[in-house]
């Protein structure tokens, strides 16, 4: 349950939590492999994975067939690998500088305030043993601000930039789809954001990435609360032995 993975196929050696860089790999048919970290083990932290990520933390890569270059930090793989392996610029323009830094403006929306405010309120809603209230709260209430900022800027399009999909809904798609998981039950408030979940839920290069390289949990965890109960205590115990809460 706790542990990450590690993608290894051909060219690259991907240290996988979150699912970002494994759909941008998919979605560009990039080859890959994975291999499991054991967190608890803390082998995150050996002097080996450290030389590829000096912050101790997944995901990471290595990139085989530059002289074995490693990358770590969720937008800056996401970022490389377009840069390297996107020559139709199915996800980041480049030859367009106004479409180009739209992609990236909405990029590090996710990086700054998206990405933050729900692993905040992850840990608060499901992770914490003890619940928070104010804490709670304010999370959501950040979150359904975001989301109000999501939703009016799909006024009228189908994807956030150039009305075609990008990085800029890639990265932001494995967030959002989970807003129940970070407290946010339901977003029926916001239509437009509503049909964008949807409408990435239907590419299949999206939903493979989401289940590399074991099945995905979290519409498992929205359909069956009981499953989800299940979870919340294994993390219970996780963080209280990790840090003594």
């Amino acid at each position: 349950m706790y542990k990450s993975r590690v993608i290894k196929k051909k060219k690259f050696f991907f240290f996988f939590f979150g699912v970002k860089p494994g759909i941008i790999l998919e979605e560009l048919g990039i080859p890959y492999k994975v291999k499991n970290i054991e967190l608890r083990k803390n082998q995150q932290y050996e002097p080996w994975f450290l030389k590829i990520n000096p912050n101790g933390k997944i995901p990471a890569i290595v990139d085989h067939s530059k002289d074995d270059f490693p990358v770590f930090e969720s937008t800056a793989i996401a970022i490389y690998l377009c840069e390297n392996y996107d020559p139709e610029e199915k996800l980041l323009p480049k030859n367009d500088p106004k479409l180009r830094s739209q992609v990236i403006q909405w990029v590090m929306f996710e990086a700054s305030g998206i990405g933050p405010t729900q692993g905040q309120s992850n840990f608060y809603c499901r992770f914490n043993p003890e619940k928070v209230p104010f804490a709670i709260n304010k999370c959501a209430n950040e979150i359904k601000r975001i989301y109000g900022v999501l939703n009016k800027s799909l006024e009228g399009k189908e994807y956030l930039v150039g009305n075609k999909f990008t990085l800029a809904d890639a990265m932001s798609y494995p967030m959002v789809r989970g807003h129940f998981f970070s407290g946010v039950e339901s977003i029926d408030e916001f239509p437009n954001l509503k049909a964008w979940i949807e409408r990435i839920d239907a590419r299949p290069a999206t939903q493979k990435g989401l289940n590399v390289p074991v099945p995905d949990k979290m519409k498992e965890f929205q359909e069956n609360p009981e499953k989800l109960e299940e979870f919340e205590k294994l993390m219970h115990i996780y963080f209280k032995d990790r840090f003594k809460i």
